[in-house]
């Protein structure tokens, strides 16, 4: 389903300016549940539970420019002057989702000691990539600059993604500090680098054997692969990987599409004596994390892996 969104400008002269872009509501928990509740009718869809003691800030905005403003939510616990940062980016191939539907992770992330960042970044109706890669970075240094106010360690930053946010996620963790992915005309003293990556079943590669994407990548890489074969292979964090790329969880569905690329990444990794671990969700569909039984799992395997890598 895609609607259209306005944005207003209001001028010094008093003239009200217009742009518009479609948005693309197709993909939201409840729909997710409804395609899946036949063949999985014991699932549940988990409910938001905030901590006593934590702080939810919601549609801090992060980025302006004319036409448009971006914003994050932020879930921090206030009782502890330094915590590690999660960045969290939704699914949804690119064109659909929202932030809110990291809120129930972030919430339960967050209880265990980490502040929990859920990022509204341009999707492909409204731009192509690398747009969204350059906005969630953008997000990470107004992070990183804020740091005191959400309690968070600017060294101690990962980057958590589902689905096509998974592979935003492996992306940007890959090209820590490669000038090619961000946007120089965003005004930071911090850099967008972060210390360790959690892909919850996002592809590392687009084009490989193992791949099967088709006109959803096609649209947000501004072509099918005979048509812009580079960004096919520049997007794909497989093609960024070597000794540099930090420390790394996968935690999978039992569809093998949706991890693409990851054992030859795991290859690479293991070479330069790199950290990583694979955690298989058996008999899960995609967007488990949405729903109990699996959520359950897969917050336990993001917080040992956390406190492994920062704690």
């Amino acid at each position: 389903m895609k609607r259209m969104l306005f944005v207003l400008l209001l001028f010094s002269q008093g003239v009200i300016a217009q742009k518009s872009y479609n948005i693309d509501t197709s993909y939201t928990v409840k729909s997710t549940y409804n395609k899946l509740i036949k063949k999985y009718p014991f699932i549940k869809i988990v409910e938001a539970n905030k901590g006593a003691n934590d702080t939810q800030i919601e549609d801090i905005v992060y980025y302006k420019e004319k036409y448009r403003t971006l914003h994050l939510d932020a879930f921090f616990t206030k009782n502890k002057k330094k915590n590690p940062g999660i960045i969290m980016i939704h699914g949804g191939g690119w064109r659909s989702g929202n932030k809110n539907q990291m809120q129930v992770l972030a919430q339960e992330i967050t209880a265990k000691g980490y502040s929990c960042f859920a990022i509204e970044y341009r999707l492909s109706l409204e731009a192509k990539y690398p747009q969204a890669i350059y906005d969630v970075k953008n997000a990470i240094k107004f992070i990183k600059d804020n740091a005191k106010r959400f309690r968070v360690d600017p060294d101690k930053i990962a980057v958590l993604g589902c689905s096509s946010g998974g592979q935003m996620a492996a992306l940007i963790g890959t090209t820590n500090e490669d000038l090619g992915f961000e946007d120089t005309s965003y005004k930071s003293r911090s850099s967008s680098k972060v210390q360790a990556i959690i892909d919850i079943d996002g592809i590392l590669a687009f084009k490989h054997p193992e791949s099967n994407e088709g006109e959803m990548a096609a649209f947000w890489l501004n072509g099918t692969y005979k048509e812009n074969p580079e960004n096919w292979k520049q997007a794909s964090a497989l093609s960024h990987t070597n000794k540099n790329t930090p420390p790394i969880l996968f935690i999978n569905s039992s569809f093998e599409r949706f991890h693409a690329g990851r054992d030859d990444m795991i290859a690479i990794l293991n070479q330069n004596k790199i950290y990583n671990e694979v955690k298989t969700i058996q008999d899960s569909p995609h967007s488990f994390w949405f729903f109990q039984p699996w959520f359950d799992e897969t917050v336990q395997y993001t917080t040992q892996f956390l406190d492994r890598i920062f704690k």
